[in-house]
């Protein structure tokens, strides 16, 4: 998120006005409904995080934390809105964890408002959440998608703690005496990149 945000702050040919204050106020009016999600929901063996545009790239990273602080307990998918439609929509079964990042964008809003009701009406049993302009946990900003990203990926973050901490698991380290990941990558050897 922070990189994100640094890297927008630096390219956006037409930033938004003082973005990273509202975003912070946003996220601190957030904060309290994702800690009542997380408390409220027990760690799921499968969770799906889906989106449209920059926020397909956010769902990729949701899914990628709550894998991350769960050490793999929780089976996460992410996917865009059409695309998880078709074959990936099979990777859902009673008790997989939905949320759905909805765009402030147009005509995306009407396939995300059409998806929801699908995914409510085929999944009952599935716990379904959802992120963004109009939905159950709304930041309430004016502000593009990809400024929005980081409002998103948060709730994965505030679940994939209290998941982590529920599981018995060091939240710091949930992968601690296995040796097979750490915060920080280590082992990779460069290899040297010869000119075209």
């Amino acid at each position: 998120s922070t990189m994100l945000l640094t890297a927008l702050t630096l390219f956006d040919a037409a930033p938004p006005e003082a973005p990273l204050p509202r975003l912070a106020e946003a996220l601190e009016r957030l904060l309290p409904g994702y800690a009542a999600l997380a408390e409220a929901t027990e760690p799921p063996e499968r969770i799906v995080f889906l989106g449209t545009g920059p926020l397909a790239l956010a769902a990729q990273e949701a899914a990628l934390k709550v894998m991350e602080l769960t050490a793999g307990r929780c089976a996460a998918l992410w996917d865009s809105t059409l695309g998880f439609r078709h074959g990936p929509k099979s990777f859902v079964q009673d008790g997989t964890r939905i949320v759905v990042f909805t765009s402030r964008e147009e005509p995306a809003q009407a396939y995300e408002a059409d998806l929801i009701d699908e995914l409510s009406a085929q999944f009952p049993g599935a716990g379904l959440a959802t992120v963004g302009p109009g939905a159950e946990h709304d930041p309430g900003l004016d502000l593009p998608d990809a400024w929005l990203a980081p409002l998103h990926v948060a709730l994965a973050q505030v679940l994939g703690v209290a998941w982590s901490a529920r599981l018995g698991l060091e939240v710091d380290d949930p992968f601690a005496g296995q040796g097979t990941l750490s915060r920080v990558v280590s082992g990779v050897t460069l290899y040297p990149v010869a000119p075209r």
